[in-house]
């Protein structure tokens, strides 16, 4: 049993609390809200005062706060984490904020004397609810072994996302490509309802092709990240037939702002003189406009 200091009693972070009661383990919670703490303290676990009072005794510090403001407000602010908590310690941040913020908070907290990971989850409330999470954690393989069966308390999946300030980095990934991603599949649904095609035809067309499944593991995997940038589709056909999606949503009203702006970048990769090499070469000439050094071949 381990005695674990839980910050934040919020959507995800109640129910991931009760799991970790659940697991046998020891818990001091915190939150403004009292109404969540007493639903923990219903459950067993130990109502703390403030941050600091609830890290007195923990042998891991579980954050999972709205922002990065908040989180450091809670390690580092008056009546703070850092103020009780031993150096024997390990604080694991499962917010998701800034990933810069995670960066520098780690830093703090080392300098300090503090052991800090970040842990950041995947999936919805009902996960949290039944503990199926996916859990990304960011730390040292020895800070990740350390916190893993408390992790796995809440979570079914783990995956170790390469070292501190990681976890928070594939988080944010992931969900910028599934938002942008929804606001993509409207444009497409929208555009297929104004010319007439039943949107579950265009589902049943999508899921076996790379709209539907994704570049990451359709076309960039076989040519673009082995160096093999040889047209399989060029980049000027995907250039021109983007350039006809744009115009007849423009004639039949649809707003198409994400297929605009895929057009510039389309553009640029022809401008360079990737034209005629294969799509998944977007990626090199975007990598170029970051300023990035390449790592797969021209």
């Amino acid at each position: 049993m381990t005695t674990i200091a839980f910050l934040g009693l919020g959507q995800m972070g109640s129910p991931m609390a009760s799991n970790l009661l659940l697991k046998g383990h020891q818990l001091h919670v915190f939150d403004v809200s009292a109404d969540a703490v007493n639903r923990l303290v219903d459950k067993g676990a130990v109502a703390a005062k403030t941050p600091g009072e609830a890290a007195a005794k923990a042998d891991i510090v579980i954050t999972m706060l709205p922002n990065g403001d908040i989180v450091r407000q809670a390690l580092m602010g008056e009546n703070g984490v850092t103020e009780t908590l031993s150096p024997a310690a390990l604080v694991i941040d499962m917010s998701t904020i800034h990933p810069l913020q995670t960066d520098a908070l780690i830093d703090e907290m080392q300098q300090k004397g503090f052991a800090m990971m970040d842990a950041p989850v995947g999936r919805t409330s009902d996960n949290a609810k039944d503990g199926t999470l996916l859990i990304l954690a960011g730390g040292t393989p020895e800070q990740v072994e350390r916190a893993r069966s408390v992790l796995m308390c809440m979570g079914s999946e783990l995956v170790e996302a390469g070292g501190p300030g990681m976890g928070i980095r594939v988080k944010l990934i992931n969900n910028y490509m599934s938002i942008a991603l929804n606001a993509l599949s409207g444009e497409a649904a929208v555009l297929c309802e104004s010319l007439g095609l039943d949107l579950a035809v265009a589902i049943n067309v999508m899921s076996g092709t790379a709209a539907g499944k994704g570049h990451f593991t359709t076309s960039w995997p076989g040519k673009v990240l082995k160096g093999d940038v040889s047209p399989a589709f060029m980049v000027d056909l995907a250039l021109k037939d983007l350039r006809i999606a744009v115009d007849v949503a423009q004639q039949t009203g649809v707003p198409l702002g994400m297929g605009q702006v895929a057009e510039t970048y389309y553009q640029s990769a022809s401008n360079s003189g990737r034209g005629r090499q294969d799509w998944s070469a977007l990626l090199l000439d975007m990598r170029q406009q970051a300023g990035l050094v390449e790592t797969v071949n021209k």
